[in-house]
């Protein structure tokens, strides 16, 4: 029964409305879905909205007092609350509408639990602000960074807050990552996840403040908990007057992308 959430820890709140999201995002895959316009070329889906009603229905029912951020619903519960949720229930929007299945669904406590499901392979990755693991097939395994893919994600997508002075455009042609890294464009949290995993080397995306942002948060948290180097992309740490993001799985890897986009700047 629904009531039963509040006896949940917040990391446990965090995937159950992750899987919650999920379960919506692939069942209603492949469907003619009405597009919800947002302005300036993005739009939502009936998939996100009903995603999202389904994450909030298990964060109302496990902590009724805390606020919670959504994509699509903007602020919602209590005013003032110390605690707040941010909630992504689609993170890859367009690649879902046009039938590609690299999108994740996102769920974050600010400052505390998270959780990022993959929908289509149902691997949920969690952290309880510490530690972090993938959840599959009913085993929890330890999330693992390492470089050894030489893989890294690089965001494009607009609004370029840091246009002209793009650092993330300007490293795809470096003659040193050319050598060292091949690039890859997940714009979705899964790309995060997979830094954690080991899935990849490295993320790196312009921008502005990231680390209240519904799209990252989830994202940052894990890699945190599983010993990432997470900066802001100019190096400094993230938050209020960060710039960006730069996410490694090793202080080598990650110095190794700061010199290159230092030496374009």
């Amino acid at each position: 029964m629904i009531n039963s959430y509040a006896s949940f820890d917040d990391a446990a709140v965090a995937i159950a409305g992750a899987r919650a999201g999920a379960d919506v995002v692939r069942s209603m895959y492949g469907q003619r879905l009405n597009r919800i316009d947002k302005g300036a070329g993005d739009f939502a889906t009936t998939a996100d909205v009903e995603a999202e009603m389904a994450i909030l229905g298990i964060i109302r029912a496990a902590r009724p007092d805390d606020a919670v951020l959504g994509e699509e619903g903007g602020q919602q519960g209590t005013t003032g609350a110390v605690r707040q949720w941010l909630v992504d229930p689609l993170c890859g929007t367009l690649n879902y509408a046009v039938g590609n299945m690299l999108v994740a669904v996102n769920v974050a406590l600010h400052e505390g639990a998270a959780a990022v499901a993959d929908p289509f392979s149902e691997e949920v990755f969690f952290s309880d602000g510490e530690t972090a693991w993938v959840r599959h097939d009913g085993a929890d395994a330890l999330l693992m960074p390492t470089p050894a893919s030489r893989l890294v994600d690089v965001n494009l997508d607009p609004p370029f807050p840091s246009a002209p002075g793009f650092r993330a455009v300007d490293l795809l042609g470096h003659p040193e990552f050319v050598e060292r890294f091949r690039p890859r464009v997940v714009s979705t949290t899964l790309a995060l996840a997979w830094v954690a995993a080991g899935k990849r080397a490295a993320y790196v995306t312009d921008g502005g403040d990231l680390s209240r942002s519904v799209h990252f948060a989830a994202g940052i948290a894990l890699c945190r908990a599983a010993g990432c180097v997470v900066t802001g992309i100019d190096g400094a740490p993230i938050g209020e007057a960060g710039r960006g993001l730069v996410v490694a799985a090793d202080d080598e890897t990650h110095g190794l992308l700061m010199s290159m986009m230092r030496s374009r700047s």
